[in-house]
């Protein structure tokens, strides 16, 4: 449990969540070839040409981080200002990105998340609400949810992780499949604090939707009641037909692969695009998360060698034809909340870009959380 982890290993899986996000998204990115690529047979090829995954050397010249991490690190900023309520913390949110959107040259930042920004009013009373979009389902609300799960970890804190993840994600993604994306990657590192199971993780997302439901029809105007719940079940569908394939909606079990095992990069696009809105797996909040899950569910062990466990989580999550950057953003995020550095290659984050920075605020939070 949680509560058994020493003071000083949790403080550093609390850097190296924010920092191996980063790492996530550099490797996925990779300049922006990586993640437009939509065949992980060649992705796969080129990273044999470097040497190896592993072999990489991170670097702000060839490696530099997407928007996935400029608007991580500012929703990290955005917990770590002075607010003492809701609507405080909610604007510092929106200023925070408007802000990072300054920095996106080069890191092919999204449509949505880039349109709906420039609509917030940070200062204006509710400035931070913006209508309810019917096209809001991508992965940009759920690629920066990170930092929320960090700072709301604790079982206790369950209703404030919701609300908040909710709130910070329909900034952009005011639509069901994109702001529950948000609430599952908070929910998935703060599980990965907790050490949590993983057979669990997909259980307890479908549990917490009844709470965001319910969140929802007291926290929005009668009038988008309709919108929100004509929509919310494709979200819901996703995940129990997911979980129902890997023989996990009890979460009392160990996920099962043998009936539809996808060992080979080809199999593992085919599989990844299966679970698409519109053909690129990983670019909605539904299938983000559920494809770094199903990465840490093939990869990840509590014991064994966490080196080959980390490669393998990078070639599952961050080396395939979709969103690449977005899916493994999420996944090493959750290794580092877990394992902290252990098995990663030093240099694929020891010269990462913003590294020192991310760094910085996985400290400040841990700090500020047990002040």
């Amino acid at each position: 449990m949680a509560g058994s982890v020493p003071a000083d290993d949790q403080r550093l899986c609390f850097e190296a969540c924010m920092v191996l996000g980063g790492v996530g998204d550099a490797l996925g990115y990779r300049n922006d070839t990586w993640e437009v690529c939509r065949s992980g047979e060649r992705i796969h090829e080129e990273a044999k040409e470097l040497g190896g995954i592993e072999s990489v050397n991170v670097t702000p010249k060839d490696w530099r981080v997407s928007d996935d991490t400029v608007m991580h690190i500012a929703t990290a900023e955005a917990l770590l200002t002075e607010w003492s309520d809701s609507d405080q913390l909610y604007s510092a949110i929106a200023l925070k990105y408007k802000e990072c959107m300054r920095d996106m040259a080069g890191r092919a930042p999204g449509l949505t998340c880039s349109s709906k920004v420039h609509m917030l009013k940070p200062h204006a009373k509710e400035g931070w609400v913006i209508p309810f979009d019917r096209k809001g389902g991508g992965c940009g609300a759920a690629m920066r949810a990170a930092p929320i799960g960090l700072y709301f970890w604790t079982p206790e804190q369950l209703d404030k992780l919701v609300s908040v993840s909710i709130e910070s994600g329909r900034m952009t993604h005011h639509h069901p499949t994109g702001y529950l994306g948000s609430l599952a990657v908070a929910l998935f590192v703060s599980y990965s604090v907790q050490k949590r199971p993983l057979r669990e993780w997909g259980a307890g997302l479908l549990h917490t939707l009844d709470t965001a439901k319910q969140y929802i029809i007291q926290h929005s105007p009668q009038r988008d009641h309709k919108e929100h719940m004509d929509n919310w079940t494709y979200f819901e569908q996703y995940w129990k037909d997911y979980l129902a394939l890997r023989q996990l909606t009890s979460g009392k079990t160990d996920a099962v692969f043998e009936d539809h095992d996808v060992k080979s990069v080809k199999e593992r696009d085919a599989f990844y695009k299966s679970l698409s809105y519109s053909g690129t797996g990983g670019a909605s909040g539904h299938d983000a998360p559920i494809i770094a899950y199903e990465a840490l569910l093939n990869t990840w062990r509590p014991a064994g060698d966490k080196r080959r466990q980390w490669i393998d989580l990078c070639e599952h999550s961050m080396l395939h034809g979709g969103d690449s950057d977005s899916t493994g953003i999420i996944a090493a995020a959750c290794w580092g909340a877990i394992e902290g550095y252990t098995g990663v290659p030093e240099n694929h984050y020891k010269n990462l870009e913003y590294r020192d920075r991310l760094a910085s605020l996985g400290r400040n939070i841990y700090k500020k959380i047990n002040m």
